[in-house]
């Protein structure tokens, strides 16, 4: 082994290199586990639910799903089709939800005009049309099936 003056200073800076901690989680929530975990995703879920009760469109779907649901059981002619009827209203709810947090983290960044920040908002405004074109579809159908 070779007693170079620059081996000798390279073994010293890695023996009085500091000791770091830990790092630790920058959000502290990520460390509840079991039933504390599932009660606080719960209640973040219910005031996700509170803050989109404030957004127009959602207020809309939720009503007209409030209306359609039980409208599905009575024109199903099957458990399936009923199940689908149902399925697609909940379909425009969540898509609905996500286009909301993609807005909202759009206008966190800032509320200047920026192609980008267009093109995601679009996008999840294409999404929900999406959504609301697959539920009048399936809508359109049964409603075709059942009474003629």
């Amino acid at each position: 082994m070779s007693h170079t003056p620059l081996a000798q200073a390279g073994s010293s800076l890695q023996a009085s290199a500091p000791q770091q901690a830990p790092i630790q989680d920058a959000n502290p929530q990520k460390n509840r586990t079991g039933f504390q975990r599932i009660w606080h995703a719960t209640l973040y879920s219910l005031q996700g639910l509170q803050a989109a009760w404030q957004e127009k469109a959602f207020r809309q779907e939720a009503c007209l799903a409030v209306v359609l649901i039980p409208a599905a059981c009575w024109l199903g002619q099957s458990w399936v089709e009923a199940f689908i009827l149902i399925a697609t209203v909940c379909l425009v709810l969540v898509v609905e939800l996500l286009n909301s947090a993609v807005e909202a983290a759009v206008d966190r960044i800032g509320l200047e005009w920026h192609a980008l920040s267009k093109k995601a908002k679009d996008f999840g405004s294409a999404a929900v049309f999406m959504a609301l074109l697959l539920c009048a579809g399936a809508w359109i159908t049964a409603v075709y099936s059942y009474f003629f």
